[in-house]
């Protein structure tokens, strides 16, 4: 594995340092979990999208500028250097659009990837219901074949859906075959949230964000247009998105980096040299983040050889979940009492907590990794 970038790479990083330089918001925008953030989030998506700074992988007819997967490594890199906005698109650009990608026609791909790369059509995730929620294939969900019309009609309950309460649209699994067995007979649906039938109820949490929301269907028409991958094959097509979701685009390395290197200024700020347990909490949570980033780059020489991602996208979200936990801890642990009046902190460890649940609960990843990865027998 060559570390070490190319002339062009390099060119491509100043670029992007450059940019960022000039149009990251001086002050911080609102939490994009509420209406008044997710609105200000937007506004910067399009900035991103308008320079092509958006989704800089995806070709450039659809807003990208083919840069390769190193390259969208830098980016992400330099990104979080900068200490950006977080992207309310993700769910659509770092989810949905590899899917589409693999698995959409090109009128799929034509008109929805433009709308999802300039933020004008925003994204959800469907997976969980009230009684399915790391268990995928547990979904009761139904989809009832309507020929007459050419579609179908979806009815059922969606829960825990993040940023639901204000997105336009939601991806999800919904079983179309309710005598197949469970990973069988599911079908991957595209849907519009304001059709007739949805209904969002958003809900709030704990640390006051909004975002949250329950999304019921009833009756709801779906057209064929609308349905990705083929009919009753819908847990390979879900699989590739929680490859995604688990693996190298959710969370790239330069986060965690990112997040390390502003630990180190704590570190040196906090005067805390003469706590031998402290510092060595400091330096493992550096070297943890560094080792995400190798391994990923090491993940990105076997993608551009060719290879695929498999059931190690478990082991990458075990690991980079619980590092995002060790990281926010150090710093409340360096802030001390005044940890609860530092909101970046303090915000970042209540959202760290969410890492081992969201994308299959931790507890499910290691039965995957153990069966999967390592091979071992089932009890």
């Amino acid at each position: 594995m060559d570390l070490s970038f190319t002339d062009s790479e390099e060119a491509f990083r100043a670029e992007a340092r450059e940019w960022l330089a000039a149009n990251v918001p001086a002050e911080p925008l609102p939490s994009g979990d509420t209406a008044e953030g997710f609105a200000r989030h937007k506004e910067w998506e399009r900035r991103l999208f308008d320079d092509r700074w958006a989704v800089v992988s995806w070709p450039e007819v659809y807003g990208g500028r083919d840069a390769s997967l190193w390259e969208w490594l830098i980016f992400e890199e330099e990104y979080y250097r900068a200490g950006a906005p977080q992207r309310v698109t993700q769910n659509g650009i770092f989810l949905l659009a590899p899917t589409l990608f693999e698995f959409g026609t090109r009128e799929q791909q034509d008109r929805i990837l433009p709308r999802m790369a300039s933020g004008e059509e925003t994204w959800c995730q469907g997976w969980s219901e009230p009684d399915a929620g790391s268990d995928l294939a547990a979904i009761r969900s139904r989809a009832v074949r309507d020929d007459a019309a050419g579609g179908w009609r979806l009815s059922g309950q969606k829960t825990w859906t993040t940023r639901g309460a204000f997105c336009d649209r939601m991806f999800g699994l919904f079983r179309s075959d309710p005598d197949a067995e469970r990973h069988r007979g599911l079908t991957y649906f595209l849907v519009d949230l304001a059709a007739e039938g949805v209904t969002v109820r958003g809900f709030g949490r704990l640390d006051g964000d909004e975002g949250f929301a329950d999304v019921f269907l009833e009756d709801v028409f779906v057209p064929d247009a609308d349905v990705l991958g083929e009919v009753n094959q819908g847990w390979g097509v879900a699989m590739a998105t929680t490859g995604s979701e688990r693996g190298l685009t959710l969370r790239s390395p330069g986060r965690f980096s990112a997040t390390a290197d502003r630990l180190i200024e704590l570190y040196r700020h906090a005067g805390a040299d003469d706590d031998a347990r402290m510092r060595d909490d400091v330096v493992r949570a550096w070297m943890d983040a560094e080792a995400y980033r190798l391994q990923t780059l090491q993940t990105v020489t076997a993608l551009s050889d060719g290879a695929h991602p498999g059931a190690e996208s478990s082991l990458t979200k075990l690991f980079w979940s619980e590092l995002d936990v060790r990281l926010h801890e150090t710093a409340l642990h360096l802030l001390g009492p005044e940890a609860e009046l530092d909101g970046p902190w303090m915000k970042g460890y209540q959202f760290a907590l969410s890492g081992p649940i969201y994308a299959g609960t931790n507890e499910i990843q290691r039965n995957v990794v153990a069966e999967r990865v390592l091979e071992l027998p089932r009890k």
